[in-house]
This record gives C-alpha cells, structure tokens and sequence, in this order.
C-alpha cells in the first residue's frame, strides 16, 4: 500500500528550480546542518570513499578526497552539480554504491520517509554510514503562532507536518539501521520584519509544499505581519527558532558491536541503582 501523498511532488521541484541561482542568499540554515554533520563525521575514525549527498542543493558539503555523487529533487540543482535528478523516496541508485550518505535540508520535505530511510540503508554498503540533518517539529513556533491568531476563526495547515525528535528515532530503527543516533539542535535567528522571514524561506525553498494548500489573503498576511511585528524586544527584532534533527546510523554488517545478550547482565538492576557509602 502506497502512503498519501502530502507533499506536491511538482511544485517542490518547480521552487527549488525557482531558487537555484539565488540560494546563496538563504543559505545560512543549510550551512548550519552542514556544520553540525562534520561535526558528527569528524568523531568517525575510518574512512570512506564513495558518498552520495542527497538533495545536493548548491553542493555545498566538501569532503576532500572521497568521490561525491550528487543528487537533488530540483532540476536546477542536480544540473549545476552535475549529479542526478531523483526524490528521496525514489533513488536510482543501485544496492551498495555508497559507503557514506549525507543529507542536509530536504528529509522533511518526503512523501514516504520510511521509504526513503529503506533505501538509504540498502544503496549504503554494509558497515556504511548514512549522516541527514533536516528541520523537526520545534521549528517556526513564532510563524505557526502567528497564523494561527490571524486566522483562528478559519484555520488552515500553513506549515507542513515535521517529524519530532522521538519519532526520527524511531523512524531509523524502523529503516533497519544499526546504532541508531537522533539528537538535535536548535538556531535561532532574530528578523527585523515578517517580510523578511518570509523571504528566507522562500529563499531555501522552505514554504508549505502541501497537496491541499490554501493561498494566503491579504487580510491574513496583513495580521500576521502585525502579530509577528508585536512579538519584537526591545531592539525591535523576532527571535525565530529552527530545530534542526541530527540522524546518524550505519548499515548492517556482521563486524558491528552487538548489544548484549538480554539476560547476560552479571550486577541486578535494583544493585547497580543502590547508594554507595
């Protein structure tokens, strides 16, 4: 059984094409994500070789002396890189190409997640690692809040459904991930204006991509402009904030530490927890 579609395939590929000479510009998210994943992959003490970026945006992710493959949902995107065009839920790729998938910004963005983390893990060598970053459900509480009051007696879904932090962990152990890893971080930028938000995300490609859309009024956009404007400090700015999910998990493979034995522990839990004195 397929899953709904929530995401409007077309017009992600279309916005993403729209943005792709001008990313530069709100690019700053993206770099963030980036920044934590080397982070992540520093702590890493092997090597690797062939990595796949997956939504390659700008191809921006360096990693010296490996080969990188690129890919993008966007046109636009995947032509500038010289990669290929593909959704992350439909990869192209055949089964153990890659000993290292990194993705940083579109995983939110996926009509089937769980699909797309299966096929991560199954282009992914054994023992390979697959490292993604994208935005979680504390992300865009100011904008959420104020939508919602300027159109709270005719609500409607303006900022897509986003995975929380528990769930992305799920999500990889139902993917068949070894030592599953989800943390995260969160930024917070502080606007001087609604427009300007707006902008960003219209820059990185980060407004609703619902099926079922509505367009926004005037009206609407008027209040929400002046609620965004009533949140300011005292320097006249809006902090706000973006959650940004970390996952980390590795392929199978027969050499990986196994969790123990359940049963093989040789101190009882009601000892391990009593004072010492």
């Amino acid at each position: 059984m397929q899953p709904p579609e929530i995401f409007h395939r077309a017009a992600r590929r279309l916005r993403r094409d729209r943005i792709a000479s001008r990313f530069g510009e709100s690019d700053f998210l993206r770099r963030f994500m980036i920044e934590g994943l080397s982070e992540r992959l520093d702590a890493v003490t092997r090597e690797f070789a062939d990595v796949l970026d997956l939504g390659c945006f700008d191809a921006g992710l360096a990693l010296p002396g490996t080969r990188i493959v690129r890919a993008d949902p966007g046109f636009a995107f995947a032509r500038a890189a010289g990669g290929v065009q593909c959704d992350e839920d439909r990869l192209p790729f055949a089964d153990g190409s890659f000993d290292l998938v990194v993705s940083a910004g579109t995983l939110d963005q996926v009509n089937d997640l769980p699909g797309a983390l299966n096929l991560i893990r199954r282009v992914l060598r054994p023992d390979g690692l697959f490292l993604a970053a994208f935005t979680g459900g504390g992300t865009l509480s100011t904008l959420r809040g104020t939508l919602m009051a300027a159109e709270q007696d005719r609500p409607a879904a303006r900022v897509h459904p986003q995975v929380n932090l528990q769930s992305a962990g799920d999500l990889l152990m139902r993917g068949g991930f070894a030592l599953p890893v989800a943390d995260s971080e969160t930024l917070n930028v502080r606007y001087a204006s609604f427009g300007r938000l707006i902008e960003d995300l219209r820059g990185m490609a980060g407004t609703s991509l619902l099926v079922d859309r509505a367009p926004l009024s005037r009206t609407t956009l008027a209040e929400a402009a002046a609620g965004f404007g009533e949140r300011a400090d005292a320097g006249g700015r809006v902090s706000e904030q973006f959650e940004v999910i970390y996952l980390t998990g590795w392929a199978p493979s027969p050499d990986q530490p196994k969790p123990a034995r359940r049963g093989s522990a040789t101190v009882s839990l009601a000892e391990a927890l009593r004072p010492k004195h």
